[in-house]
């Protein structure tokens, strides 16, 4: 017996910030016949948010620092403005959505992240095996549309930040156990590309060992880093596809089209 699909989309990148390009993928999210879960970030309002409240922003390889001040600003930002807005837009798109965060129900219990060569402060780790897919399957079995904030908590009441790409590949993972999931990582360009000035430089497939070779050459850095990271990580754990491409190219993304986006294959 063949699993029902089950989207799970994450959305980053300047289409959180830009309300118009927002609104249109919301459009096309909505109108998707899957069953999906949605992920979000929002760095740079938290960044904003930081810079007028006087508070340093530190980020390492596309990762925050996230000291006392910061956890407050981003479980403010992520949790808060930004995952309720974007619960509001897809009601009033007709699709049932209700806005949590990792703390909420303990949907993705997580612990601090242990002080190696980087103290990154109250960033937390993802516990994929304590994930609260029965929760999931209940809103998802009611057509209701999960839309995921990347904050948590660990087991002292601890609010935790968590890279937003690492939420969605924890939850793509552990819901393939019971659903034939896509990952898809949504932002503003048209995939990965090897010129990150040409929006048409798109590389349609990588592997590991050609993953390994554009980082050598600087096509991947920074924030794309952890997202093809977690990407391969997925792909080898139990996800049937990962892509990475437009956010305003969801439906054809969604479709599994050829000559949209970047596929991962292991």
């Amino acid at each position: 017996m063949s699993k029902t699909s089950l989207l799970v989309v994450k959305i980053g990148g300047n289409i959180v910030d830009d309300e118009d390009a927002l609104g249109v993928f919301l459009s096309d999210f909505a109108s998707l016949p899957q069953h999906k879960i949605l992920v979000h970030g929002g760095g740079k309002l938290a960044t904003e948010l930081s810079k007028r409240l006087g508070i340093e922003t530190k980020m390492v390889e596309g990762r925050r620092i996230t000291d006392e001040e910061t956890i407050k600003v981003v479980t403010m930002t992520y949790a808060g403005l930004i995952n309720k807005s974007i619960v509001a837009k897809l009601q009033s798109k007709q699709c049932k959505a209700v806005g949590l965060s990792g703390a909420d129900a303990q949907l993705i219990p997580a612990v601090k992240r242990p002080v190696k060569d980087i103290d990154y402060g109250w960033v937390g780790d993802v516990l994929k095996e304590k994930i609260n897919t029965t929760f999931l399957r209940t809103l998802i079995k009611e057509n209701i549309t999960p839309v995921i904030a990347p904050i948590s908590c660990d087991t002292k009441g601890h609010l935790l930040n968590i890279n937003a790409d690492t939420i969605a590949q924890s939850l793509a993972e552990a819901m393939s156990s019971f659903y034939a999931v896509t990952l898809i990582y949504c932002f503003e360009k048209n995939g990965l590309l090897q010129n990150v000035e040409d929006n048409n430089s798109v590389i349609h497939e990588i592997n590991f060992e050609k993953a390994d070779a554009l980082k050598a050459q600087g096509v991947i850095t920074d924030g794309m880093i952890p997202k093809i990271d977690n990407a391969f990580v997925a792909i080898q754990n139990g996800v049937e596809t990962v892509i990475v491409g437009n956010a305003l190219h969801i439906k054809q993304l969604a479709a599994n089209e050829k000559g949209y986006g970047t596929r991962i294959q292991s």
